[in-house]
């Protein structure tokens, strides 16, 4: 089975990473771009065929290690 999974940081915490990249997209002509969030993205893959065991494992694996969850939020897509 195959994971997807996203990590951002939390609307209301300042991402300075994305700051920092909207400063320099401006420089480099982008003026258009607004807001930028810099965030994780991670493929596992899963030796099970358990959805539900892969679902608890995911957000086990999430909230102990994946993401911060006092600044960052996550979603996972899981695939076969």
């Amino acid at each position: 089975m195959k994971a997807t999974v996203y990590v951002t940081i939390k609307q209301n915490v300042l991402d300075p990473q994305g700051s920092a990249v909207q400063g320099a997209l401006h420089t480099m002509g982008f003026e258009e771009v607004g807001k930028v969030r810099i965030g994780k993205y991670l493929e596992l893959e899963l030796d099970t065929t358990d959805r539900a065991e892969a679902e608890n494992n995911l957000k086990a694996m999430c909230e102990k290690l994946l993401a911060n969850t006092v600044i960052e939020d996550y979603r996972f897509e899981l695939e076969g």
